[in-house]
């Protein structure tokens, strides 16, 4: 399995609704290192597993919706605790919807994986990753 990671990173600010979170109840913010790793079993005919440059611009494409913002104040998570793993699949979801929809190009449609890593600190990060 071939594999290319692109990375960014996105500012938020949120809270938590559950006593599970201590003190992660206040609103706080993050700063997010965001990987997004795309997989498939045999390269293009340009010998890529994707455009680098492509999936760079629309992973910061992904990610500007939520850059700087309050997540408790966006009508798409109403309800939700937007937890880094949350967030992980959030993410995951927009960037295989623009996948398929071209923005990576015809030859991204033959990826066979995507896994997104949201880093909140160097000591702790989650991830989620599913077939495409």
């Amino acid at each position: 399995m071939y594999a290319l990671t692109v990375r960014d990173h996105v500012m938020i600010a949120h809270s938590f609704s559950s006593p599970t979170f201590g003190p992660a109840q206040r609103l706080h913010g993050a700063t997010y290192v965001v990987d997004v790793e795309f997989r498939r079993t045999e390269l293009d005919a340009d010998n890529l597993v994707v455009d680098i440059g492509a999936a760079s611009e629309e992973l910061k494409a992904v990610l500007a919706p939520l850059a700087y913002r309050n997540l408790d104040d966006l009508p798409a998570f109403a309800g939700e605790n937007t937890t880094t793993e949350f967030l992980a699949r959030h993410i995951f979801d927009a960037m295989a919807a623009s996948i398929a929809a071209g923005a990576l190009g015809e030859g991204a449609k033959a990826l066979a994986g995507m896994k997104v890593t949201l880093h909140e600190s160097h000591i702790a990060w989650a991830s989620y990753e599913g077939p495409l």
